[in-house]
């Protein structure tokens, strides 16, 4: 058997690669995967056109599940073959900030977003899982591997949203933009019982799935204003809360516009290409006095998280398989990784099969 595998890795910016390098040995406390399936994220092309410094030739990637190919002396629970799945944030559940809750940001500001930005990611044929009894969540058999890439960040940040966005019973929900985060965000907002979801959306397709997971109402912003469009269709009165999963300077400010007076706004867009500073219009939180709330955060990880994400495919109450939309050997990773970068072919998610 050989020694090494190819992964695919950061250059340069604007420029990726694939590399060969050596199968990883796990440390005591990780363990080895050997991966079936990936995704391609949006953010791991912001990583390329240079958002997050990364140095040449680390391996990009945070989506993938497969098989355990060695484990730590110090894990247990787990047997070699088995397949498993981790998600995008491998918290270490004993430093201070994941013993106060905030196990995405472990051990500093987004600290548990391990993978490319701190170690390589899994964007490769074998890879390794930090703090594997934590992180690595079995697959139950009834789940295909397509099925349960998506938890590993997807549905883990786009239902985050949703809960940060505190929903109760019967509100309404503006959800900005239906990429694969804001479409997984839709799903959660569904099951956490919004009366009225509204997905900001202007491309066909993505406006057809948001209707399948959930939206009742698409408001396509080519048509006019969406904010305008939004405080019509409340009566004047604006959401209860908003969703920016979009990681754009004027959908953030739409989203503190179009909530009432004690509403919340739920920013789960990445915005690292944007080099300017949020501007918060202070009409919209009446002179800083309006009771609005605006929480951030980063897809929480963790194996019970997973779990609970494999009860959902499970039962059928969710199938985030649809927004498949391309297939790709690991043969053509770079050319799924293009494809990815420019949006071309109405692509939303790319699967890696390996």
């Amino acid at each position: 058997m050989s020694n090494t595998m190819r992964a695919l890795v950061f250059k340069e910016i604007g420029r990726t690669a694939v590399m060969e390098k050596p199968i990883p040995e796990p440390g005591p406390e990780e363990a080895v995967i050997r991966t079936t399936a990936a995704l391609i994220c949006t953010s791991d092309v912001h990583t390329v056109k240079g958002a997050l410094p990364v140095p040449a030739g680390r391996t990009l990637g945070h989506e993938s599940v497969g098989v355990v190919h060695r484990l730590g002396s110090a894990v247990t629970g787990f047997s070699e073959g088995q397949r498993v799945a981790v998600n995008a944030v491998t918290p270490c559940y004993r430093c201070s900030y994941c013993q106060r809750g905030f196990t995405s940001q472990c051990g500093g500001p987004l600290g548990g977003y391990k993978y490319t930005g701190q170690i390589d990611g899994n964007m490769a044929e074998y890879f390794i899982v930090p703090a594997a009894q934590a992180n690595l969540a079995p697959i139950p058999a009834d789940v295909t591997d397509e099925q349960a890439v998506y938890a590993c960040d997807m549905l883990s940040t786009g239902f985050m949203g949703a809960e940060h966005a505190q929903l109760q019973f019967g509100e309404t929900v503006a959800i900005f933009a239906q990429g694969p985060v804001g479409l997984c965000a839709t799903m959660g907002a569904n099951l956490m019982g919004a009366g009225q979801i509204i997905a900001v959306e202007a491309r066909p397709e993505r406006q057809e799935l948001a209707k399948r997971f959930g939206a009742d109402t698409i408001v396509d912003f080519t048509q006019g204003d969406p904010v305008e469009q939004i405080m019509d269709l409340t009566g004047g009165e604006g959401v209860d809360a908003a969703i920016e999963a979009f990681g754009f300077p004027q959908t953030f400010e739409a989203c503190v516009r179009v909530t009432k007076a004690g509403g919340r706004v739920s920013n789960i867009g990445y915005h690292g290409e944007n080099p300017n500073p949020l501007q918060l219009p202070l009409d919209a939180i009446g002179l800083g006095m309006n009771d609005k709330s605006i929480h951030t955060g980063l897809c929480p990880g963790g194996s019970e998280r997973m779990t609970r994400f494999f009860r959902l495919l499970q039962s059928g109450r969710i199938d985030p398989t649809p927004m498949t939309t391309h297939r790709f050997g690991f043969d053509d990773i770079e050319r799924a990784f293009d494809m990815m970068s420019s949006k071309e072919d109405g692509v939303i998610k790319p699967l890696i099969t390996f």
